[in-house]
């Protein structure tokens, strides 16, 4: 039994859902601006995140199906969630990004698990400001040992698939830690790394680890 724990953005989907956002609100080159230096570990994730956030203040709650319509599924992310389960492992995901696009990936993908944020609307207009405990370095890192610890699997045999500087801890920590198609400060801190964006390729890497 192995529990395999992914990001979403720029992992399981090939898009930023935050920048998906941003683009719906006409800000898109400024919000992708600010994920690309949070992703490389250049500003503080929680900082960059709000302050993201804060931009689509107003935005109808009507842009979470437009933007979902607009994310698609790394290539072999699908195939690697049905391998996974046909050899009777559990599969996780730990994202920055929205529970409002999140949950209906999960849902067509068929993940076991799920952390993200929540983003706080009211009267069907997102306020600028998130629901709840932000998803951070750290808890990304406590959902891989929570849910291992629930499913009864050592620690040994987690794999951790991550891009960015926030996926560090949780890569490192696992059994098996991959980088995909990381920035170079995860790619440097991972001890295994795939460069191509076909998420197939992490069995070579864990039936091999």
């Amino acid at each position: 039994m192995r529990l395999i724990v992914m990001d979403i953005d720029s992992t399981l989907i090939n898009e930023e859902v935050i920048d998906l956002l941003g683009d719906e609100a006409g800000i898109g080159e400024k919000v992708a601006a600010i994920t690309e230096r949070a992703m490389r570990g250049e500003l503080d994730f929680r900082q960059a995140l709000a302050e993201r956030v804060g931009l689509l203040s107003g935005m109808d709650a009507s842009v979470f199906d437009r933007v979902y319509h607009r994310t698609s599924f790394t290539t072999g992310a699908l195939d690697l969630v049905r391998t996974a389960h046909e050899r009777g492992w559990k599969v996780g995901v730990v994202s920055g990004g929205f529970h409002e696009v999140a949950d209906r990936l999960v849902a067509d993908a068929g993940i076991d698990r799920c952390l993200a944020n929540t983003l706080e609307v009211v009267d069907g207009r997102i306020t600028g400001r998130l629901i709840g405990d932000i998803v951070t370095k750290e808890t990304k890192l406590s959902a891989l040992r929570h849910w291992a610890d629930e499913y009864g699997i050592d620690m040994a045999h987690t794999v951790a698939i991550g891009d960015g500087a926030n996926d560090i801890p949780m890569i490192q920590a696992a059994g098996v830690g991959i980088a995909f198609c990381a920035k170079p400060r995860t790619r440097d801190a991972a001890p295994h790394a795939i460069d191509e964006r076909d998420l197939m390729r992490a069995f070579t890497i864990i039936d091999h680890a």
